[in-house]
């Protein structure tokens, strides 16, 4: 619109403008996706110690707020002691969970490297009794037999190609010590100054957004922090139910290396849904070489494992804290595992419940504004209720 040689910007002209412009970086961003997607690595990498401090934060937010509440909310350190006291129980837990799981793990994966060719050698007897048996030819048997010398050099030609990691191991621990060191710190200052950071972000929300707009998407991010807290603390609490009772099940069933198999389904179960398969699999083959037998009673175990948590145990910790049906779960899982690996995987589920919470509220909306429900048949208008008269006071 131009008036007097002048030219005025009206909200239609800037938001032309604005995608305008948007189109123009999206474009430069992939023809040149190479080096922004390295600088975008580097740039993630430099924060990634405060983005493991406000997930360490976020994990340990609910019980502080326990604490705060139920037992310093007459005192008037009452933060600072919640903070303490939960940073001590999580680090005495964290100490004890590694001293009685980490010697069994390791005396484990010793047995196992010390025996690895004698279950190599009783494994190929036996392929080769049940191919008699069968009557199966050589060539049958042979994808799935593996000598001890073929493993050794498979694993040799691993640590060659790993060899210039390994050098600069010492330069990523000393790294990895001081983020971690980082991200400790940085998860307490998060929780003791929570509420200043978020006034400070409702704040900068109602400041540059229209308050109709701020208020939708503070209460979006309310809904997505409610959807997040429940469905990551309550899987934690599920998946570690979970390695406890394969551990118990693998004791009553007299299975070898209870303990590494147990933390593997336990770690692995995090993932919604496809979790106890992909710990199953490296599992059912450790215990293939070692009792081939033993691995078919496991992979039945977990088949049971897996129905119990996904009927039973599952919807009794988690209830509907996603709201999603198996097929949106399994879409979820998918793309979120394609673009962000295992944090995708297991993030993916409620980043996609949020959005699919939205998508709905946005269709129920359109279906109203047309008049119509979701089969297409129109809907009457709701009857206006009058109100009686009010009676005049004498």
């Amino acid at each position: 619109m131009r008036r007097h040689g002048k030219w005025l910007l009206n909200k239609r002209t800037l938001a032309n403008l604005f995608v305008v412009v948007v189109g123009i970086l999206v474009y430069l961003a992939l023809s040149n996706f190479g080096e922004v997607s390295a600088r975008v690595a580097t740039f993630v990498n430099i924060i990634n110690p405060f983005i493991i401090g406000f997930a360490i934060a976020y994990l340990l937010n609910r019980p502080v707020n326990f604490f705060e509440r139920k037992l310093f909310s007459k005192y008037r350190m009452k933060r600072g002691l919640s903070i303490f006291v939960v940073y001590m129980l999580a680090f005495l837990l964290l100490c004890a969970l590694l001293g009685l799981v980490l010697p069994q793990v390791g005396q484990s994966l010793v047995a196992l490297a010390n025996n690895i060719s004698i279950y190599l050698e009783n494994f190929t007897g036996y392929i080769h009794a049940l191919a008699e048996k069968l009557h199966l030819s050589p060539e049958t048997t042979k994808p799935f037999l593996i000598s001890y010398t073929d493993l050794v050099n498979r694993l040799t030609e691993l640590v060659t190609q790993g060899l210039p990691q390994l050098l600069n191991m010492s330069v990523r621990i000393g790294s990895g010590v001081v983020n971690a060191l980082t991200a400790l710190i940085s998860s307490i200052y998060m929780l003791t100054s929570k509420d200043t950071l978020v006034r400070q972000f409702r704040k900068l929300v109602y400041a540059f957004s229209p308050r109709p707009k701020a208020t939708r998407f503070l209460s979006i991010c309310a809904h997505a922090n409610e959807v997040f807290s429940g469905f990551i603390v309550g899987k934690i609490l599920d998946s570690a139910i979970i390695g406890v009772i394969c551990f118990v099940g693998m004791n009553l069933l007299r299975l070898p290396y209870a303990m590494l198999i147990s933390v593997i389904i336990g770690v692995t179960n995090i993932i919604p849904f496809f979790g106890p398969f992909i710990g199953a699999i490296p599992s059912i083959m450790i215990l293939m070489i070692v009792d081939p037998w033993g691995a078919v009673w496991f992979g039945i175990f977990v088949l049971l494992l897996q129905q119990f948590d996904g009927n039973i145990l599952g919807p009794k910790i988690l209830g509907d804290s996603t709201g999603l049906s198996a097929i949106w779960v399994l879409v979820a899982i998918i793309v979120g595992g394609g673009l962000f690996g295992f944090p995708g995987m297991v993030l993916g589920v409620p980043s996609f419940a949020v959005l699919y919470a939205l998508g709905s509220e946005f269709v129920a909306a359109r279906l109203r504004e047309k008049g119509i429900d979701p089969e297409g048949n129109p809907v009457p208008p709701a009857p206006i209720v009058e109100e009686p008269p009010h009676e005049m006071e004498p």
